[in-house]
């Protein structure tokens, strides 16, 4: 016993037995440092709540798990020294297990009215979700990264899977979710030049798969601000990869059902792409003609908005050749039963640039356009269609008065040839 005494006392005075303050102080990762964390403590700190917002085995308190996200953003904020490539490596797993998750597929709608809705069209409120509270945090963390690393740095961690990754979730059903995620697409596309290929290629198969195939998918609208963007950077000359994208994408979406909901955004692109060689607006012009609608009053007057706009932007040289299909279209739209499409397609004489276009071919579409006001003064069912034909008809006259009598005489008699006589 005397033995083992002197042998525990000897060792207890040896003086690397001991710890120093400052060693225990070092390693204690619950201590309040004035000057910021350690690198092992940072580590230490963000593994540990990694780990615990990583598991998908154990069922985790929604609010447990938002705080934990919460200081995590806390702590990564205050570090005053950067982050090393082993922390960020974790955070980005943290990120992609959160985020990247099979979608629900899409929730019972709740019906809500439409002033412009058709009666065979569902106008839907979607369902927030519920787990979105925590998924907030998650893209703060993201966005916070994204903004405050260098360029070199985010390429280690960024590569084309985590960028597929995010575009698939731009169908996500909360709206908030998209909102994030067109603010965090677009600032990679900023900061990450390596990558702008790829994701202009991965967003045109999105678009592609949306007009040819499902005609489904709930972020066309948020994609379509981040190419308004992207195009608006668009060198002039146009190259011909961003024509074709013109031809093959932006104007085929005219024609799907859910135009609608994105044709702000949609009319937007096709503006940008205009105003930067505005012989375009031919092309775009005649093929919204064609793709028009047959029975869906609400989309006609978006699409008569556009074509105004359009009007407005096009090569005064055009006007001559696109007056006539022009014109002759619009007239169809002037004599439409439904009264809100042919309103609004009369308010389009309020525009000059669309005067214009008719004062640059008044031989070829007087006779079109005079028939056509004359039809509805005669005959629409609406009292307020008829009196703003009247007003078109009066402009007609201002414009060319010898050509516009000559022209209502010339109507009257085929009209008169026309008519059958009835024989005895």
């Amino acid at each position: 016993m005397g033995a083992q005494t002197n042998s525990l006392r000897s060792s207890s005075n040896h003086p690397k037995s001991l710890p120093t303050l400052k060693h225990l102080f070092d390693h204690d990762p619950f201590t309040n440092k004035p000057f910021g964390f350690t690198k092992n403590v940072l580590q230490d700190e963000v593994l540990s709540i990694v780990s615990f917002c990583s598991s998908m085995t154990l069922p985790t308190s929604p609010e447990l798990k938002r705080f934990k996200l919460t200081h995590l953003l806390s702590v990564i904020k205050t570090s005053k020294k950067p982050l090393h490539d082993d922390i960020l490596m974790s955070l980005m797993s943290l990120l992609s297990v959160n985020l990247f998750r099979p979608l629900p597929p899409p929730s019972l709608a709740l019906p809500i009215t439409s002033t412009f809705a058709e009666e065979n069209e569902v106008v839907v409120a979607t369902i927030p979700s519920l787990n979105w509270l925590q998924l907030e945090i998650v893209y703060d963390i993201l966005l916070w990264l994204l903004i405050n690393l260098d360029t070199q740095t985010l390429e280690k961690h960024i590569d084309n899977t985590f960028l597929l990754g995010l575009l698939s979730l731009f169908d996500s059903e909360e709206p908030r979710e998209r909102e994030c995620l067109k603010n965090i697409f677009h600032q990679i596309y900023c900061k990450l030049t390596k990558y702008r290929s790829f994701m202009r290629k991965a967003m045109s198969g999105v678009l592609l798969e949306y007009i040819f195939e499902t005609e489904r998918h709930n972020g066309i609208a948020e994609m379509l601000e981040i190419w308004g963007s992207i195009i608006n950077g668009f060198a002039v000359p146009l190259k011909e990869e961003h024509k074709v994208f013109l031809k093959r994408i932006l104007i085929p979406l005219h024609k799907v059902k859910g135009m609608q909901s994105f044709n702000k955004q949609l009319g937007y692109c096709v503006y940008q792409f205009v105003e930067k060689e505005s012989e375009l607006g031919g092309l775009v012009v005649r093929k919204i003609i064609k793709y028009w609608p047959q029975a869906n009053s609400q989309k006609e007057i978006k699409l008569i908005e556009e074509l105004e706009d359009l009007v407005e932007k096009l090569d005064p040289k055009l006007y001559k050749d696109l007056a006539l299909p022009f014109c002759s279209h619009m007239t169809k739209c002037f004599n439409s039963l439904n009264s809100m499409v042919a309103e609004r397609a009369l308010y389009i004489w309020n525009s000059e640039a669309f005067v214009t276009m008719v004062s640059t071919a008044m031989e070829e579409v007087f006779p079109v356009i005079i028939r056509g006001i004359e039809n509805i003064i005669r005959s629409h069912w609406n009292e307020n269609v008829k009196e703003l034909a009247h007003n078109v008809d009066a402009i007609l006259q201002e414009i060319n008065p010898i050509l516009y009598h000559k022209t209502l005489h010339q109507n009257l008699f085929k009209q008169i040839k026309a008519t059958p006589i009835n024989r005895l």
